[in-house]
């Protein structure tokens, strides 16, 4: 299952997954990932090692980032409202995996 956790120390959700995706994956997986009535994807952006996906949940933004060489997953907030809702982000997103 996958796992979720917040840093409060630095502010962002790490994302552990059973399987890590390929990077030329990643974009199908975030969206599956984040398939909720709540959240609507922004943009995405893929680099040669690193991708993204701006998101939006609740009336504030995110990024769902992805670092395929160092095989990272995290999420992490657009801004001080945003970051407060982390908490709330990680439990809905944790919620739905169950």
């Amino acid at each position: 299952m996958t796992k979720i956790t917040l840093n409060a120390e630095f502010n962002f959700l790490q994302i552990i997954p059973v399987c890590f995706p390929d990077a030329d994956e990643f974009t199908f997986w975030g969206e599956i990932f984040l398939s909720q009535e709540t959240i609507s994807i922004l943009e995405t952006s893929e680099g040669a090692d690193r991708h993204q996906i701006r998101f939006c949940w609740k009336n504030f933004n995110f990024n769902l980032n992805f670092e395929y060489y160092s095989e990272s997953l995290w999420i992490n907030a657009e801004g001080i409202e945003a970051e407060s809702q982390l908490e709330q982000l990680q439990k809905t997103l944790q919620s739905s995996l169950s």
